[in-house]
């Protein structure tokens, strides 16, 4: 009888531990405490929004469902740390996996393409605003949380304090996917050397106006030559002017289309993206939702003079004056190899490597002083010469929550909880302290930041500044951006190789994206749905009849590099902080 006791008993200690209806209230003390601190909640606000995740998920609590996002320290954090603490609250068990992006996007495309429930949410990037919004695959998050998702929609899920909401609302005006992590492509520079006065002296004796953050291309490729091939060696060490990558891979494609021929000036003015013509170099009519061709004959910008002058640029200078070796990095390796410490600025940085490169010294952090304090800065993207006013200056990373129809329902639910509760201002600050990529407003102006802010080279300042609206992803202009982006990377590495020129590259670019969107095209004409927001693309003509009407696609310009302009690091910060 005692040993059936005891076994009773531990069969009723192992139910208690894995049995949903433990989980509750006293964990989310727990955890409130121990670890979703600072918030920008008060502890009595953040139990209140924990309580009613509790109740929300009472239905589904046992359940075990499967999330996928990409490999950043942000969505690391969640899957470590976010997760479990979850389980503990909600009963819920959230498998979240980290993979590459390109396999994420490969996933994201297999589950619309076969409608198999491989992942029960994903965190995507809003690039595929256009894809999801058209496709009518996922789920539209405004009809959902006011209907079927209604009894699982956070009340206190405050969709306007979302930094990048407009980001991932499509052209019918409705909200397809989640921010979940925000980063933008900023200039990053040693901030240390370039305040060196026999360095300035030397700069400014030799082109004409002072080193400092560049305003335009011209500067950052004068102080690209300047530190590569003049200075040469800092404290013994060799350094370079540039840094960027090349490897022929899914990277190299994003490394462009995340807004690079627009920072050269390739698009037409228009926020968050150009139009008629974006920075895919895909035009679609204002007061339309019809992509009309990537062709310069079609009256879009992808082998646009714009558009080649920005991949010369990206070729040349990683030729000339990167590290040796930087032509065969990917994305994920040329960033942190800024830590180094050999590198004097890089044009196109992401700040999702902020939280590396703010690492102590200890760790093997070479722009980092002796206190942790960061030697470089953050800064605003200098633009190419085809740049005009009104134009976005950058890209800025939206990963955001989707679901799609193909999940069941119980299960999308259940994963509409985890989003919402990573995104939630119980526990955002913190996770915004950790990965560094903010998503929400009360974030940004917390107090916790405005303390650490000298520690992180800028960033806080860029994102409580109005500059910030000038960096955003890929818009509503690219009607399927799995098919479309991989198209991008091939093309660019042949430039990399030496196989074609930019011009060539570009040409047979904008003729398979042309082909890719003719395909759709006739898919909806055969499908009887030719009246809905697919591709309608225009007959090809003499690309100069384009070239010779206002805006994008522009012509060619007669000098591609006008004088140097530079701007005094303090007088940028003054401008953010007005």
């Amino acid at each position: 009888m005692k040993k059936i006791l005891m076994a009773s008993a531990a069969v009723l200690a192992l139910s208690a531990s894995a049995f949903p209806g433990f989980a509750g209230i006293e964990e989310a003390k727990k955890w409130i405490d121990e670890e979703f601190q600072p918030s920008s909640l008060s502890k009595e606000e953040q139990l209140k929004e924990m309580q009613w995740f509790i109740d929300a998920a009472k239905p589904y609590a046992g359940m075990e469902i499967n999330v996928l996002s990409e490999t950043i320290p942000t969505h690391a954090y969640e899957s470590k740390v976010l997760a479990k603490a979850f389980e503990e609250i909600t009963g819920i068990k959230v498998n979240h996996q980290l993979l590459g992006e390109g396999e994420v996007v490969q996933a994201v495309q297999t589950q619309m393409q076969t409608g198999r429930n491989l992942y029960d949410g994903y965190i995507n990037d809003s690039d595929l605003i256009g894809t999801h919004s058209r496709l009518q695959l996922a789920v539209n998050l405004t009809d959902w949380m006011a209907g079927e998702g209604k009894d699982v929609t956070n009340p206190g899920l405050d969709i306007n304090d979302f930094i990048g909401i407009s980001f991932t609302t499509g052209p019918d005006g409705k909200v397809w996917q989640l921010p979940d992590q925000q980063f933008a492509n900023l200039y990053w520079f040693r901030k240390d050397w370039f305040d060196r006065p026999d360095l300035k002296e030397r700069f400014k004796a030799k082109y004409g106006y002072e080193l400092g953050v560049p305003v335009n291309w011209s500067a950052y490729e004068d102080i690209a030559e300047f530190f590569s091939e003049d200075v040469k060696e800092i404290d013994g060490v060799r350094v370079y002017g540039h840094m960027d990558y090349g490897k022929r891979a899914p990277d190299l494609g994003w490394r462009m289309t995340d807004a690079w021929l627009s920072m050269a000036g390739e698009g037409d003015k228009g926020l968050p993206n150009g139009r008629p013509v974006d920075e895919w170099g895909i035009r679609m009519e204002k007061g339309s939702c019809n992509p009309s061709g990537a062709s310069v004959s079609r009256g879009g910008g992808a082998n646009s003079p714009a558009a080649v002058y920005a991949i010369r640029k990206w070729d040349e200078w990683l030729r000339k004056y990167a590290p040796p070796g930087a032509a065969d990095y990917d994305f994920y390796q040329s960033l942190p190899a800024l830590s180094q410490g050999n590198v004097a600025q890089q044009i196109f940085w992401y700040t999702a490597f902020t939280a590396d490169m703010v690492k102590p010294k200890s760790e093997g952090n070479n722009t980092v002083d002796d206190n942790g304090m960061p030697l470089w800065r953050m800064a605003p993207s200098p633009h190419g010469p085809y740049w005009e006013e009104g134009q976005k200056l950058g890209y800025q990373d939206a990963g955001s929550w989707t679901l799609f129809k193909s999940t069941p329902v119980d299960r999308r639910k259940a994963a509409w909880l985890y989003a919402q509760f990573v995104t939630s201002k119980t526990v955002d600050v913190k996770k915004s302290h950790v990965g560094l990529t903010f998503i929400r407003e009360s974030t940004i102006n917390d107090e916790s930041f405005t303390e650490r802010a000298p520690k992180l080279g800028g960033l806080v300042e860029f994102y409580r500044s109005p500059d910030r609206v000038l960096w955003t992803p890929t818009g509503i202009n690219v009607p399927d951006y799995p098919k479309l982006a991989q198209l991008w990377w091939q093309n660019i590495g042949d430039v990399n190789s030496g196989a074609f020129t930019p011009q060539q590259a570009m040409d047979r670019l904008a003729e398979q994206m042309d082909q890719v969107m003719a395909r759709m095209q006739r898919a909806d004409e055969a499908a009887g749905t030719y009246h809905g927001c697919g591709p309608r693309l225009n007959d090809p003509v003499d690309p100069q009849v384009w070239l010779d009407k206002p805006g994008a696609p522009k012509p060619k310009l007669a000098n591609e590099k006008p004088k140097g302009q530079t701007i005094a690091y303090e007088e940028l910060i003054k401008r953010w902080q007005q």
